[in-house]
């Protein structure tokens, strides 16, 4: 088997660990006159022909058949394949395959430094390749890989422990997964496990199968505006509610979207009430972290109600235009908006909560601010 030549994030070593199932023999090695670039827009690097420089990266010589395919599966979905190339090894010329990109596919933007991606980019990346390794030999395509990212992005924050006085925590093999599979993936995906579990009398269970919806992290935000004691809600058309076969699709909710890497479930819901409402929001409290259906869904929302100056004239239509958004704003005083949930017409779970919430807490947001005023 030709040896081969890695650079850019593959040589992050827990990453490689993680394609391979192993840590290979590395040799430090010399791509000559080439280098590595950012993929423009994107989080991983490609490496181009460049008349004088040289790529660093390792020789990979103890490789084999599986090897070879785990690396070209993971990547597979950036149109990458191997070619051979000549290296320079401490003087000498070796031959060696490189994963190359197709020609024209990415655009090289700034120079690429290892150690910057990691800083950003590594422990997302590490806990992604660890899904899709997972999923391996099943394909993946790129557009799929964006939502696996954020997804990656929700195991860190899924890994950070919480409130755990009552429910007991997850041990070492107390879940033991069996097999795992992707029978549908596209903006969503779905995923089929077929595991066991310890069960609270100390037993293993037999070996089930179980489905789960792939979505990703989200926050929600509720404006409010304690001076003239009014909200913001936004109406849109949703797919859920349609095909149930809800006469009523266009729902009434908080503003909404999902947490990018890199951001906050706090920087999220200051972007998305930019995006969707015109909104600069004030002071965000939190209302409640939550699965909304842990039954099916792996999705977990973070809620906030935003304290905000909301005028006559703040409910616009808006949303983004490259997402296909149209979103109608709706300003409602508070008693309107009480009004709404009892007659039932609020059925989307984040408002609901946050209207709790908010009812709770009203009194005492407006006596601080009338405090403040003097």
């Amino acid at each position: 088997m030709k040896p081969l030549f890695i650079y850019g994030t593959l040589c992050h070593l827990p990453l490689l660990e993680v394609v391979l199932g192993r840590l290979p023999a590395l040799q430090p090695a010399l791509l000559p006159d080439h280098a590595v670039y950012w993929a423009e827009g994107h989080d991983f690097p490609l490496v181009v022909a460049q008349a004088g420089a040289a790529a660093h990266g390792y020789l990979l010589t103890d490789l084999g058949a599986e090897d070879i395919a785990r690396l070209d599966y993971y990547e597979g979905p950036f149109g990458y394949v191997p070619q051979e190339r000549q290296l320079n090894m401490g003087g000498q010329t070796v031959s060696a395959l490189v994963f190359m990109p197709k020609p024209g596919l990415w655009q090289p933007g700034a120079r690429w430094q290892l150690q910057d991606w990691v800083t950003r980019w590594g422990q997302v990346i590490v806990a992604t390749a660890r899904d899709m390794m997972a999923l391996y030999p099943a394909e993946i395509p790129m557009e799929r890989r964006g939502a696996m990212v954020l997804r990656g992005a929700g195991r860190l924050r899924a890994a950070v422990p919480g409130a755990n006085e009552l429910r007991r925590p997850l041990a070492e093999r107390e879940v033991q997964v069996q097999n795992r599979s992707q029978p549908y993936a596209n903006f969503f995906a779905v995923e089929e496990y077929e595991l066991s579990f310890r069960r609270f009398d100390g037993t293993q269970s037999p070996v089930v199968k179980r489905a789960v919806f792939i979505s990703v992290d989200a926050v929600t935000v509720l404006p409010y505006d304690p001076v003239l004691d009014r909200v913001l809600l936004v109406e849109q058309f949703r797919m859920g509610p349609f095909a149930r076969g809800d006469i009523q699709p266009w729902q009434l909710e908080p503003i909404a979207g999902r947490i990018d890497v890199g951001e906050t479930p706090e920087d999220a819901a200051r972007r998305e009430a930019l995006e969707e409402a015109g909104l600069t929001l004030g002071g965000l409290l939190p209302v409640s972290a939550y699965y909304p259906s842990p039954g099916a869904k792996i999705e977990y929302i973070y809620s906030y109600v935003a304290l905000t100056s909301l005028p006559d004239g703040t409910a616009i239509i808006g949303g983004a235009e490259d997402e296909a958004e149209d979103i109608k704003g709706h300003l409602m005083g508070f008693e309107d908006f009480a009004a709404l949930v009892a007659r039932g017409e609020a059925t989307s779970a984040p408002l609901l909560i946050s209207y709790y919430w908010l009812e709770r807490e009203r009194a005492r947001l407006r006596a601080q601010v009338r405090d403040a005023a003097g």
